[in-house]
């Protein structure tokens, strides 16, 4: 999994946002290493939501625009979760080499 759609993904696990919501919380999410522009996003929304990972939560009108929010799957959540421990033992094992080999870390 990309690093844009883990960030997405955990973006939408805390509860539905819309499009700049996500752009938002994935820059403070990652401290301003990734900026997402709103092309890049909505592409990977229509690919989140065509696996099956994102769905529309609701749609509403703000100063005569259509706000489309989205929200996480089961199946989303579940991925999430998945790549959160493979990072997790990823970087447990870097540590642990670096531990070896530098005495710290």
């Amino acid at each position: 999994m990309q690093e844009p759609t883990f960030l997405i993904l955990t973006a939408l696990a805390a509860e539905p946002a819309h499009g700049y919501g996500v752009i938002r919380a994935v820059e403070q999410l990652s401290q301003g290493e990734v900026v997402l522009r709103p092309g890049t996003l909505y592409g990977a929304l229509d690919r989140l939501t065509e696996q099956g990972l994102v769905e529309v939560d609701r749609e509403e009108a703000v100063d005569g625009r259509l706000r489309r929010y989205y929200r996480l799957t089961d199946s989303g959540a579940a991925a999430l979760s998945a790549q959160v421990e493979r990072l997790r033992r990823n970087a447990e094992a870097a540590a642990a080499r670096l531990r070896i080999a530098f005495g710290g870390a």
